[in-house]
C-alpha cells in the first residue's frame, strides 16, 4: 500500500481544501460528498492505512482525533443535539480511502446505526 492518498495531498494543501482544523498531529475538513448536513473528516497527518495499523506510538494522535471531534462538534453546533463518530476499517467495514479517518456526522437525527 502506498503512503500517498488523497488525504495526504489535502493535508499538505496540494489539493486546496478549506481546513476546519490542523495541528502537528491531525487535520479536519468537510467531506466532499456529505451524507448529512454536518459531515467532517478528521485524519491523522501521518499516513496510517487502517485501524489494524495503529500502534502504541499512535495513541496521542488517535486521542487527538477525539478531542478535535469534540471541538468541531461544538463549533458546528451539534454538540448538544448529538452527533456520531465513525471509523471504518477495510473493505467489509466500508473503508474507501486507506488513510485512517474519522467521520463526524450530525445536524439531523441519524437513526439506528445499523439495520441488522
Amino acid at each position: 500500500m502506498t503512503d500517498e492518498t488523497i488525504f495526504s495531498k489535502i493535508i499538505r494543501q496540494e489539493i486546496p481544501t478549506p481546513l476546519l482544523y490542523q495541528d502537528e498531529l491531525v487535520s479536519a475538513f468537510r467531506d466532499i460528498a456529505p451524507r448529512v448536513s454536518t459531515h467532517i473528516l478528521i485524519v491523522p497527518n501521518k499516513h496510517i492505512p487502517t485501524t489494524n495499523d495503529v500502534t502504541d506510538a499512535d495513541e496521542l494522535t488517535m486521542g487527538r482525533m477525539f478531542t478535535v471531534a469534540r471541538k468541531l462538534a461544538k463549533q458546528e453546533g451539534v454538540d448538544e443535539s448529538g452527533y456520531r463518530l465513525i471509523v471504518n476499517c477495510n473493505k467489509d467495514g466500508g473503508q474507501e480511502v486507506y488513510h485512517i479517518h474519522m467521520h463526524l456526522l450530525g445536524g439531523q437525527r441519524l437513526g439506528e446505526m445499523l439495520a441488522l
